[in-house]
């Protein structure tokens, strides 16, 4: 009985401490992650040629307009963190870099990140990566 006893606790108590390392080290790396990127972004000077990229394009402006109509109190996420942990969660992280080295390496088209996206998310969701890609763009 004491054994029982014993591995019941040592199994909740290994399992609390896995669902603690999953849960904060989700939220360390999804900041680390979207810092990582914005001060990438700033500090190469890319944000306006990204700007400019939106706007020649008809998709991604509706995107950026659509995003400006929304109403922020009814997404599912709000700041960058909370969508790089919805990505990381939804997309997984492996998938996330193989679409980054793909469309780094121009074997990946826009619409095709774009696809690959959206079908792992709601459109909820995607409306909300669309306003917090116009608030950092944008304001």
């Amino acid at each position: 009985m004491k054994l029982i006893k014993f591995l019941l606790v040592t199994i909740l108590v290994l399992g609390l401490a896995g669902y603690a390392v999953y849960y904060f080290g989700m939220d360390f790396a999804s900041e680390k992650i979207a810092e990582t990127v914005t001060t990438e972004l700033v500090d190469s000077g890319q944000v306006e040629a990204v700007k400019q990229v939106i706007e020649q394009d008809a998709v991604l402006a509706g995107y950026m307009e659509e995003a400006k109509a929304a109403d922020p109190s009814e997404l599912p996420f709000t700041t960058k963190e909370e969508a790089t942990k919805v990505l990381i969660q939804k997309v997984g992280v492996t998938t996330l870099n193989d679409i980054r080295v793909k469309a780094q390496n121009g074997t990946l088209s826009q619409e095709e990140v774009i696809q690959e996206i959206q079908g792992k998310l709601t459109p909820e969701e995607q409306l909300a990566l669309k306003v917090i890609v116009y608030q950092e763009l944008y304001k």
